[in-house]
């Protein structure tokens, strides 16, 4: 299949209301030309709506959507030309796998040869090549996903939405076919807006994420920034684990219990704020060389093997308890400790991220 001639995609002021029910509250987004964007979320937060708005399924109270210049809030889902995989396939059982992806085709008045020709080059592109004669029910729930994102790119659309394509398959399929959906997506070049709440696949197959709650954007940028620098304590406690120690910044200094810490950054303006824990961020230190990172200290509570990596959860002093978390190999660190073990943990300046506590705000 050719490389696709991708568009952007505009949003503005998007608005859609069901009775009390804000499902979009005044949604601004750029999507980028040939970008693989990901509307990350939990349920009933808007992203779904969101999705169903750019197919043409949900007509929104307010607001425009512009594929490229062009208008399209009142352009028919069949003439918006984009591709559409949904959470449950949507495949028609009584056709073969070639008369599903051909479907699209034959609407749009395909010549039948010009069809045949296309539905084995989409079918060769998800590797289901020879496939063509099967029934569906024949299938396993990875070939009729596959068989689903082949029928939504046979009539090469310049922009592709999947809403939860992967979330049926077991954990080693999804994994391994979200490596093979971005590479897709590498090679064919279209717009792709995707929809999950999984945030270790938003991680893995996105140029930039958006997190969405309650109808609103909360953060939108690239998987490393989302999860390093999130904006938020949402944001920060939707991807990724998390504690969080609460922070008064004061005349440029951050005080934790009283002690200030090193940061790799200014604070902030003065008030509450909240130190963000990562387990993996967390290390265990000796004493002696604490001189660098900001100290904690406490008390093992439990030690958790979960195959490759330990997690350990740690009591502090003031009864909080955070996780760490080391590689299960090897004669030191995580995997060596012990229940009731006396720990000093170490956070580096870079490592020490503060959030703002907006339950602190006026």
């Amino acid at each position: 299949m050719p490389r696709s001639a991708s568009l952007p995609i505009t949003i503005r002021q998007l608005t859609k209301t069901y009775g009390e029910v804000t499902s979009l509250d005044s949604v601004d987004l750029d999507i980028r030309s040939g970008e693989f964007l990901t509307l990350l979320g939990p349920s009933g937060s808007g992203k779904t709506t969101l999705l169903t708005v750019l197919a043409g399924f949900t007509r929104p109270d307010h607001g425009s959507v512009r594929f490229g210049d062009t208008e399209m809030i009142r352009t028919p889902p069949h003439k918006r030309d984009v591709g559409m995989v949904f959470q449950n396939y949507a495949l028609f059982p009584h056709m073969t796998v070639a008369g599903n992806v051909g479907f699209p085709l034959r609407l749009r008045g395909v010549p039948r040869v010009e069809q045949d020709e296309r539905v084995e080059r989409a079918l060769a592109m998800v590797q289901l090549a020879g496939y063509g004669v099967r029934r569906v029910d024949q299938l396993s729930g990875g070939q009729r996903q596959r068989v689903a994102l082949a029928r939504a790119m046979v009539f090469e659309p310049r922009i592709l939405l999947m809403d939860e394509p992967l979330s049926a398959l077991d954990k080693q399929l999804r994994e391994h076919m979200q490596i093979e959906l971005r590479q897709l997506h590498d090679k064919l070049g279209m717009t792709t807006v995707y929809v999950t709440h999984d945030q270790r696949e938003a991680l893995t197959m996105s140029d930039r994420i958006a997190v969405i709650d309650h109808g609103r954007i909360m953060q939108l940028d690239t998987p490393r920034h989302i999860y390093e620098r999130p904006a938020s304590r949402f944001v920060a406690e939707f991807i990724g684990e998390s504690t969080f120690l609460p922070v008064t910044v004061s005349g440029g200094a951050a005080l934790l219990a009283g002690r200030r810490l090193k940061l790799a950054t200014a604070p902030g303006r003065d008030g509450r704020h909240l130190l963000l824990l990562r387990p993996e961020h967390v290390q265990l230190v000796a004493a002696a060389d604490a001189d660098d990172v900001n100290v904690l200290q406490g008390t093992v509570a439990t030690v958790v093997y979960q195959g490759e990596s330990t997690l350990v959860h740690v009591r502090l002093d003031d009864g909080t308890v955070i996780g760490i978390r080391g590689p299960s190999a090897g004669r030191s660190g995580a995997a060596t400790l012990q229940p009731g073990d006396a720990t000093v943990l170490g956070l580096t300046p870079e490592d020490t991220i503060l959030l703002p506590d907006h339950e602190a705000l006026p």
